[in-house]
């Protein structure tokens, strides 16, 4: 009689800037529960997370994350006029992950970035896993586009904020979709929340270079209700929509076989030094899920 084969099943790691380290805790609940992707694709921050994953080196990843502050993160960033170069952070990302060609990777992987000209989604699934990973987070406004292959390359979370169907197409045929960006909407702009939050160091000097590009002297955080909302208030409202209704459009098209939504909306964009928050928040997704998962995925009991 022969055995019952389960299906190849694969993760589509989502885009959300910080809220990204949520990939990690997710993986690891996964891990703990007998859930092991054999596949992953990811978008942005998810194809930052993905390719540690892909390539065995998610431990010396969190590792980093765990420990880094904001003014490391604002070293990494080389932040000059209000834009990244991010060649320091990708070196610091390559030590820790080393840039193997992606084909050579233990597990499938594949990254989604944008086309500047055409607008259309370029899926890297071989080649340098440094110059994919460049590629998929270089967020406009933020980091520097990428040359490659006669092409500008910017965020891929502007055509695919959620690869699933790059993940299918890499052989996936049970998919688990992350979604960081479920439940963000209009939260951002909550002035309660501006108003206690420390100031965010990364965003100062980013907002202060593009107000001085732009001749702009806006105070970053809105003074009143009737104050409009500062440079990069509107940047992180405006790609939080785009992102949500985009992946929206596209899970209809192609849905997955289950959703993790992590609840994330305390974080903001550029929270990177509150990786223990992000993580725990996708631990907790995943073990509060796990029915769920168990059921939509047909796996067989798992011992919570």
């Amino acid at each position: 009689m022969p055995l019952h084969r389960q299906p190849r099943l694969g993760i589509a790691l989502g885009s959300g800037a910080a809220r990204g380290w949520a990939h990690i805790g997710i993986l690891r609940a996964l891990a703990e529960a007998g859930i092991v992707p054999e596949i992953v694709a990811g978008t942005s921050i998810g194809a930052l997370v993905g390719a540690a994953y892909a390539s065995d080196r998610l431990s010396r990843l969190e590792e980093w994350v765990m420990q880094i502050d904001w003014w490391e993160i604002i070293r990494y960033m080389d932040v000059r006029l209000g834009g990244v170069e991010g060649e320091r952070l990708m070196q610091a990302f390559c030590e820790r992950v080393e840039n193997a060609p992606i084909e050579t990777l233990p597990k499938p992987f594949g990254a989604v970035a944008t086309d500047l000209h055409t607008g259309r989604e370029v899926w890297f699934q071989k080649g340098p896993l440094l110059e994919a990973v460049r590629a998929s987070i270089a967020l406009p406004g933020l980091f520097s586009p990428v040359r490659y292959a006669g092409r500008w390359l910017v965020d891929g979370g502007l055509v695919d904020p959620l690869p699933i169907s790059l993940c299918r197409a890499l052989g996936a045929e049970q998919v688990i979709a992350v979604n960081l960006n479920g439940d963000i909407v209009g939260r951002h702009f909550n002035l309660r929340t501006m108003r206690r939050a420390a100031p965010n160091p990364l965003l100062a000097r980013l907002s202060a270079g593009w107000q001085a590009v732009l001749g702009h002297h806006r105070p970053a955080t809105p003074a009143s209700e009737e104050e409009p909302p500062g440079l990069f208030d509107v940047m992180a409202g405006a790609i939080n929509i785009m992102q949500d209704r985009i992946t929206r459009t596209r899970m209809a098209g192609d849905p997955p076989d289950i959703v993790l939504a992590p609840r994330l909306a305390h974080l903001g964009l550029m929270d990177f030094d509150r990786a223990s928050e992000a993580i725990a928040a996708g631990m907790d997704c995943v073990r509060r899920r796990l029915p769920l998962l168990k059921d939509a995925l047909n796996l067989p009991e798992i011992d919570e």
